[in-house]
């Protein structure tokens, strides 16, 4: 196990293990839970430089029909205009422009979020949480972050009213990112 302070060993080009990761996210619903989601479709790379983290990159992109909640119809529902419209945006992307080091396990890495063609700049913070060598030589780190939207920051604005006052879906909707990336050769 590395930790952290000894980032320079880590310096390098990682494709984000899709098997082993989730991005996924938090939304509540009709003001008395949360229901979570995952994208199960998505593909990401990371390059980063340990003896100077800021120049830390990283990309990814989710491909909207892939959207999980564990209630077909739900899902079906997510992808219409009414939400994301898969037909006219199949995927949501983040870039990074820029990265911190905050502490010796934590990162902020700050990029362009797009949704439905809307960009906005966002932070994510990020917990380093370590590195090893799986039984076929792969080099993995995991990091895990999360970050809140408004989701009607994005065009996505559909909504419907409770009768006890409220609305069906919240318009904070938090990001979840758990990753486990692959050092490449």
């Amino acid at each position: 196990m590395t930790t952290a302070t000894n980032l320079s060993e880590l310096t390098g080009d990682y494709v984000i293990d899709v098997s082993h990761s989730r991005i996924g996210f938090v939304a509540r619903h009709a003001m008395v839970t949360k229901v979570r989601g995952a994208f199960n479709e998505f593909d990401g790379k990371i390059k980063i430089d340990g003896d100077k983290p800021e120049n830390t990159t990283a990309e990814v992109s989710l491909k909207v029909a892939s959207i999980d909640t564990r209630n077909a119809q739900r899902d079906g529902h997510l992808t219409t205009n009414d939400f994301l419209d898969v037909e006219t945006y199949p995927e949501i992307k983040f870039v990074s422009t820029s990265a911190k080091q905050v502490d010796a396990d934590n990162f902020e890495i700050t990029g362009d979020l797009t949704i439905k063609d809307v960009t906005k700049s966002i932070t994510i913070p990020f917990a380093f949480e370590g590195v090893a060598v799986d039984p076929f030589g792969n080099t993995r780190v995991g990091f895990e972050g999360s970050h809140t939207i408004n989701r009607k920051d994005y065009g996505v604005t559909w909504n419907a009213a409770l009768e006890t006052g409220g609305v069906l879906v919240s318009e904070k909707v938090v990001l979840e990112f758990e990753i486990s990336a692959i050092k490449q050769a």
